[in-house]
């Protein structure tokens, strides 16, 4: 029902999913939504989460990195075999190929060293979490100065990874409901809708490409909210 949205997980973590599964499932919604996926993709944090799934929780990011190599080289039209302690496929391929050349591009979701190291040479995007960088582009210098020296590791440029992060915003302020806009001890953007524009605008100057807005609360008024938000920040 949509036409120019971007789709994508933010992010599917590696570690409840087999690999081949994975690249399949995104190729198959890349090709359905007509290349308006982005494939968002990361380790998980969630303990509680793994556990109740019976996934171990502690080799997350040795399963992540093994299973990384097979969903984008399936995903950039290669013909695929790996056996590794996590995971094996023989002569995996994806039919019919991505529509895309080097099919949908990949954003990694950490700011982490060894993700970034596992990663960043293949990524087209990198993206952080409001609580990560305080929800202000203030807080957003040590996590660059990271995806930066990943670069420099691999000898890639830096600026050839988009930068984004998500933000909270509480568009209805703080009548919504008791608490809002303050998780992890991190307000919520929020104000009058020129004042979130501004706000959500200064990450622009801060190398951010975009910007995701995590809403609190998630609920159709807030998003419904978000309207003059969206106006403000299309006026020259």
């Amino acid at each position: 029902v949509t036409e120019r949205v971007t789709l994508g997980p933010l992010v599917a973590c590696g570690g409840f999913h087999e690999p081949a599964m994975l690249a399949k499932l995104a190729s198959t919604v890349d090709e359905i939504s007509g290349g308006r996926l982005v494939v968002g993709l990361g380790a998980g944090w969630n303990r509680t989460e793994f556990d109740a799934f019976g996934v171990s929780f502690d080799d997350r990011v040795e399963r992540f990195e093994e299973g990384f190599d097979i969903v984008r080289r399936l995903l950039a039209g290669e013909r695929v075999t790996a056996i590794g302690p996590h995971h094996r496929v023989e002569a995996a391929e994806l039919l019919p190929p991505s529509s895309r050349p080097g099919g949908p591009p990949l954003m990694v979701g950490s700011w982490r060293p060894r993700m970034l190291a596992a990663t960043i040479a293949h990524v087209h995007a990198w993206n952080a979490w409001w609580a990560d960088f305080g929800n202000h582009p203030d807080g957003l210098a040590p996590l660059h100065s990271a995806v930066d020296r990943a670069c420099d590791a691999v000898g890639r440029d830096p600026a050839e990874v988009e930068r984004t992060v998500a933000v909270l915003v509480a568009p209805l302020g703080d009548a919504a409901r008791a608490g809002l806009g303050h998780r992890d001890g991190v307000a919520a953007v929020a104000g009058s809708s020129s004042a979130i524009a501004d706000q959500l605008t200064a990450f622009a100057a801060s190398r951010i490409a975009l910007v995701q807005l995590v809403l609190d609360p998630i609920t159709v008024p807030a998003i419904e909210a978000l309207a003059p938000v969206v106006a403000a920040l299309d006026r020259p």
